[in-house]
């Protein structure tokens, strides 16, 4: 399997006190692959240090084969909703429209084809007719939708999303998972943060179980076994060495 990101030795952490310790990883190209594990292990922090946005080192940290600055054109990253500022004075259309601005360097102007490509996003997010909405006027459902539809505009090869479920209602979690299994179908590769244990197999092909150390890794249906599970949880795990029928049925519902 080739893989789109490889690991070796990472360590990261923040103001000199690390998070994680000697996380080895290979996540596969052309796959929806989520990082699962408790609160404070780590996620997040996985995510923005393979991006370079918090403190860390690593023997070997290739993206596509490569070092960070080679590749950045070709990566697109959507953080938590909660750090974002919306009431930042921008409609919907325009943050769509900066999705582009990575192709077009500093001092290009956005052109018809940019704009085409923009609105296309917000389409594909079922956002088209909120293009002249300000963003502080959304929901956090379709707030959450307007920076996936700037992050389809990018037209990346690599997509990194922290959170992308948190907070939204169940018609929006349905739209962009079914969005992120088309761009993987299209050869895109997705990195997700994911919080909940319990929608974890249904929604990703391959899962890394963290805390704070890399517990497993592989194909999620294998992954999500009980005794990895009671690594990664320990004592808050109280319902999900297994995942039960009545949520097996209501996932295969939703989907």
């Amino acid at each position: 399997m080739e893989s789109a990101i490889e690991i070796r030795d990472l360590m990261a952490g923040y103001g000199g006190k690390p998070v994680l310790w000697g996380i080895n990883a290979d996540i596969p190209k052309g796959q929806l692959s989520g990082i699962i594990g408790p609160n404070g292990a780590g996620k997040s922090t996985l995510l923005k240090s393979i991006l370079q946005l918090v403190d860390h080192q690593a023997r070997v940290l290739h993206i596509l084969g490569q070092a960070l600055p080679q590749v950045r054109s070709k990566i697109s990253y959507v953080p938590q909703r909660e750090s974002v500022d919306w009431d930042f004075p921008a409609t919907v259309f325009d943050v769509a429209l900066m999705g582009r601005y990575a192709r077009l360097g500093l001092f290009k102007r956005p052109g018809k084809k940019d704009k085409m490509a923009a609105m296309e996003a917000l389409e594909k997010v079922g956002m088209a007719s909120f293009a002249q909405r300000q963003i502080a006027q959304l929901s956090g459902g379709q707030q959450q939708r307007v920076f996936l539809a700037r992050s389809l505009a990018q037209e990346a090869e690599l997509y990194f999303l922290d959170e992308p479920f948190a907070g939204v209602d169940a018609a929006t979690e349905k739209t962009i998972l079914e969005l992120l299994k088309q761009m993987t179908r299209e050869g895109k590769t997705i990195l997700a943060v994911h919080h909940d244990l319990h929608s974890a197999e249904a929604y990703f092909d391959y899962g890394l179980l963290l805390n704070m150390r890399l517990v497993a890794q592989g194909p999620m249906k294998e992954v999500l076994n009980a005794e990895n599970l009671q690594a990664t949880y320990g004592s808050k795990l109280t319902v999900l060495a297994e995942v039960s029928q009545a949520v097996k049925q209501n996932l295969a519902q939703k989907l």
